[in-house]
């Protein structure tokens, strides 16, 4: 990370205001300049309490650095694009640390600042995009553009920063602006409320067991991490089952106990409905105010204003593909269920199912048919030699390599460091964190961020990303290691093809870099990675058995493959779901909505293959209420139609093929400085068939 040090920043601006800056800087490992090689951010010194002094100095810098653009006589790109493109530097490392904290390693104490940092940050980032004589500078560039000589990607960041400007409502009034303000900060409360919502549910639910007999039919594993989550909270004696996936999971999977799958489901999928941590006047406010928002900029609904910058571009292409794809896939999950209960009758004498029985009976039924069940896999897969295999497919197809590294900084125990080097030129790619194991402190999911984005310095040097990948994965007990699921396989594929496009990311700007591309490309990168973990090639480089050390068997990886696409049609149907759901809050009039459950329970009916049972995923769909995908959880379709289609080139041409690899390093490298559109075609010498989704699925 090239920042400038604060002694040569006191330098360049010497005034009272800077030096009292210096001093409050002190001791203050967020404002300090890291210690640590790569400018890795200190995270072992970072306390609670240097939060919100470091994001006040971190603001004043950035207002300082703000200052000197707005005081420039002749604007022009350099001096007022380019200076507002490497400006706030230090605000990035301050918000970035501790929005990483925030999902990662989440405190009761930084819960209790939590909302006085988004708040802060919020109000700061209100008066720079909605100041009006910074504003006038960037027009003044953007009108004049063609007396610059600007290559192509600094038109498109000139572009990308005065259409953000008027995005944001740079061409409002006064009274306009207000509004506003006091919308994005409100909005900034509830998104904090809906998420820490989440969070302290999942952490507030604890199921003891007392009698193992009430465990049958759960893999060993699972009942020896019940076993020690018990004994960590000093009920030796007993079975803890929470709400994390590692835990909750295998009971749905595989507990023959009928009353357990249901009081499990029923805790699962109410999350946030009623009680303490009820989010649904956090939603009824969020689509409210989102829709004022984008009324007040000019926009028909929230929905129309996200797509403007979207491949999609509209609401009725989002729609139209979600309805293309339900009649074919809804009949077809229609069918696969009505087998599912002549499979249930069969063995049961009765066709009852409910819907903590589907997981239970699929995977009896997959049995059946293939032979197969999902745990034989999980001997094959430690997840330290997943990570490997995950290494090495990155290797064979980039060239280059994973160095554990000891000497970086951690903020919690588990957390591993790796330097990414190009075995080329030896270079440094980046740096890249893993975090994989749940704790009480961290939020649900899999993720990967970026605590350090990718550019280059004035003098064309390239700077390395540091990029963190996150998951909640199967935790390692006494007896025996971390051993993966094939779903936890596949994520763990999937968030690491996201942290290769931060860290192969080589663009000039940190706005282009990695995944800061339009979000229905977003997903390209990682969802085409979890082909290769289902590839015997691959298998084979990693899958060994944890105590014979044992191949897996191209018997038992052939089964897998076989029953790759069982129910098929039951997982695409959930996704076109959740995608409507998402458009239809997005797109409502919020005054029409007067209850939650009632208004999803409208959206949905039609695609209940069963009746909801007092489910309600709205309250904890965070991807849509407390994180980007707002109008945008479509583009996991959008982006697997990519992938379904940009796989069919390497299995045509090889999975390691290495002139097919270096033209997707090259799509990803190049991140959102071009149009993506035009990236996938260089990449694949077309457009993406949409059909080769349906064909990867089994049905096309």
């Amino acid at each position: 990370m090239q920042e400038p040090a604060l002694v040569a920043l006191a330098g360049r601006i010497i005034n009272n205001f800077t030096i009292s800056i210096m001093a409050d800087a002190k001791n203050n490992p967020l404002i300090e300049n890291s210690p640590y090689r790569n400018n890795v951010p200190a995270f072992d010194k970072v306390k609670t309490e240097h939060f919100l002094p470091a994001l006040d100095i971190a603001i004043e810098l950035a207002n300082n650095e703000l200052k000197q653009i707005k005081e420039i006589k002749q604007p022009d790109f350099k001096n007022v694009i380019e200076a507002l493109e490497i400006s706030g530097r230090k605000l990035d490392t301050v918000s970035g640390v501790f929005f990483h904290f925030d999902s990662a390693n989440n405190t009761e104490e930084l819960q209790n600042i939590s909302l006085e940092f988004k708040t802060k940050l919020t109000k700061h980032e209100n008066n720079v995009i909605l100041d009006n004589d910074l504003f006038q500078k960037v027009k003044v560039v953007f009108e004049n553009r063609k007396n610059f000589n600007l290559t192509d990607e600094q038109e498109l960041l000139l572009e990308d920063t005065y259409k953000s400007f008027v995005r944001n409502g740079a061409l409002l009034n006064p009274e306009q602006k207000e509004e506003l303000r006091n919308i994005n900060e409100k909005l900034a409360e509830l998104l904090n409320n809906y998420g820490q919502n989440i969070l302290s549910e999942v952490n507030s639910f604890e199921l003891y067991i007392d009698n193992e007999d009430e465990l049958a039919g759960l893999p060993e594993g699972a009942k020896n991490a019940a076993k020690e989550a018990a004994t960590e909270n000093g009920k030796a004696d007993k079975w803890l089952i929470t709400l994390h996936a590692p835990s909750m999971i295998p009971v749905i999977t595989y507990a023959d106990n009928r009353n357990l799958r249901e009081k499990i489901w029923r805790a699962y999928s109410t999350r946030c409905k009623n009680g303490k941590f009820d989010n649904k006047n956090n939603i009824l406010e969020i689509v409210k105010l989102r829709r004022d928002r984008a009324v007040l900029l000019g926009y028909k609904t929230h929905a129309h204003y996200i797509l403007e910058e979207r491949m999609a571009k509209t609401t009725e292409t989002v729609f139209k593909m979600l309805d293309d794809y339900s009649k074919d896939i809804l009949p077809l999950a229609k069918k696969e269920f009505e087998e599912l209960r002549q499979f249930v009758k069969s063995i049961n004498g009765s066709d009852e199912i409910k819907n903590w029985d589907i997981a239970y009976y699929a995977e009896k039924m997959k049995e059946k048919i293939y032979g197969f069940d999902s745990e034989q896999l999980r001997p094959y897969f430690q997840f330290e030699k997943v990570r490997e295999g995950a290494f090495d497919v990155a290797s064979k197809l980039y060239d280059i390599s994973f160095v554990k590294k000891t000497d970086y900084p951690l903020y919690h125990e588990e957390v591993e460091t790796f330097d990414v080097i190009d075995n080329k030129n030896g270079e440094l790619v980046g740096v890249l964190y893993t975090d994989y194991y749940p704790r009480k402190t961290k939020q649900g999911g899999a993720w990967m961020n970026d605590y350090v984005k990718q550019d280059r310095t004035p003098e064309g040097k390239r700077t390395a990303p540091i990029i963190g990948n996150h998951g909640n994965f199967t935790k390692p007990t006494k007896d025996k290691p971390s051993l993966l699921s094939l779903e936890e396989v596949l994520t763990l594929f999937h968030e690491f093809g996201h942290g290769l496009h931060g860290l192969l990311s080589d663009t000039r700007y940190r706005s282009h870099a990695g995944t800061n591309v339009k979000w229905d490309f977003v997903e390209l990168p990682s969802q085409i990675m979890e082909n290769w973990a289902k590839e015997k090639e691959v298998l084979h480089l990693f899958a060994t058995h944890y105590k014979t050390n044992a191949p897996i068997p191209d018997e038992l990886v052939e089964k897998m493959q076989a029953a790759e696409n069982f129910r098929a049609a039951s997982g695409f149907l959930r996704q076109i779901v959740f995608s409507r759901l998402d458009m239809l809050w997005h797109t409502a009039t919020p005054e029409d909505i007067k209850d939650v459950e009632s208004f999803e329970r409208e959206a949905c009916q039609n695609f209940y293959i069963l009746p909801p049972d007092g489910s309600l995923v709205s309250t904890s769909f965070s991807h849509i209420f407390d994180g980007g995908y707002s109008s945008g959880y479509y583009s996991y379709k959008w982006a697997e139609i990519l992938d379904a289609d940009a796989f069919e080139a390497f299995k045509e041409n090889g999975l390691f093929d290495s002139r097919t690899a270096k033209k997707f390093r090259n799509l990803m490298s190049q991140g959102g400085s071009k149009d993506p559109e035009v990236l996938y075609v260089e990449f694949r010498g077309k457009k993406a068939d949409p059909k080769a989704l349906l064909r990867r699925k089994g049905l096309a």
